[in-house]
């Protein structure tokens, strides 16, 4: 089974404007698909960190001195690059979301398509699970997680029934929640579940929160000119991106100087959005909601 297949790979890639000697961050590593190629672009005095919190992308941990694997989450990105006495670096490329691996190992639960336990993981060692934020959370708290994170039209409803549910049963397998699910879902069921489990998965895993102090840690440690690169693949992650790069804080505040003059930390390179082509689409359908944004640190000045 193939790990990953990398999306917008070529187009990563030039995005970066690679430097041959320079110092480059991969934060999410997975089947290190972006990452052999950043490789073969840089020279014997290139240095490249892969950063990862999921055990499993250990073992595509690629043997190159040039290459630095970081089993971390990459919200503790500024901490790591310390420990490793980097104060700086050329450029970043973050591939938010799942890796095709652990949507296809039915064990991970992170799909509908294969019955499982409830887990949704991506760090193996945390405690909780997919099936304890049904089994634990308030009715008011599921409410909070379906309809920010899910975007479920009947997010109330949802919240109240999967409350009522589980005073008679507890939640633990995917297809009895899909069943579940059936009894109460509105609109086309794939979608439905596609939501339903978007939502369990970003709550479980903080992935807002991650990717909010990953961004905002990113901009401390990029040299002048230096690029980053971010594939999204839901409209809360891209909007996040969208107002980092516009603003330099994921809330999208405008901050002015004295002056009255905007801060812009970055230059927007290229289309304010990169979409994969359709070729790339038929060859990997999970590239279809990809997204990406390159933002270039402007130097002192500019």
């Amino acid at each position: 089974m193939s790990y990953h297949t990398p999306v917008l790979l070529d187009e990563a890639i030039k995005g970066m404007a690679l430097n041959k000697s320079g110092v480059y961050v991969d934060a999410t590593f997975g089947g290190g698909g972006h990452s052999k190629s950043i490789l073969n672009s840089l020279s014997a005095n290139g240095c490249l960190y892969g950063f990862d919190q999921d055990a499993d992308a250990i073992l595509n941990k690629l043997d190159d001195e040039r290459f630095v694997f970081v089993h971390a989450n990459f919200r503790h990105l500024k901490r790591f690059l310390k420990l490793h006495k980097r104060k700086e670096v050329d450029g970043l490329l973050a591939d938010l979301g799942v890796s095709s691996f652990q949507f296809d190992t039915p064990s991970r639960g992170f799909s509908y398509r294969a019955d499982s336990e409830l887990d949704m993981r991506m760090n193996k060692e945390g405690d909780d699970t997919a099936a304890d934020i049904l089994n634990r959370y308030r009715e008011q708290d599921l409410l909070r997680v379906f309809s920010q994170y899910g975007e479920v039209r009947n997010s109330k409803t949802l919240a109240a029934k999967v409350v009522e549910r589980r005073r008679q049963r507890l939640f633990d397998k995917v297809n009895d929640f899909l069943e579940f699910l059936d009894t109460v879902g509105r609109g086309e069921k794939i979608k439905y579940y596609s939501q339903v489990f978007q939502a369990l998965r970003i709550e479980l895993n903080d992935e807002m929160g991650a990717l909010k102090d990953f961004l905002e840690q990113s901009l401390e440690v990029m040299s002048e000119g230096a690029r980053l690169v971010v594939i999204s693949y839901h409209s809360l992650e891209d909007r996040m991106v969208k107002r980092f790069f516009k603003t330099g804080n994921v809330e999208g505040v405008v901050l002015k100087d004295d002056y009255g003059n905007i801060h812009r930390p970055f230059k927007i390179i290229g289309q304010k959005m990169i979409l994969p082509s359709k070729e790339e689409i038929e060859r990997n359908p999970r590239a279809r909601s990809a997204k990406m944004r390159i933002g270039e640190k402007l130097r002192l000045g500019k």
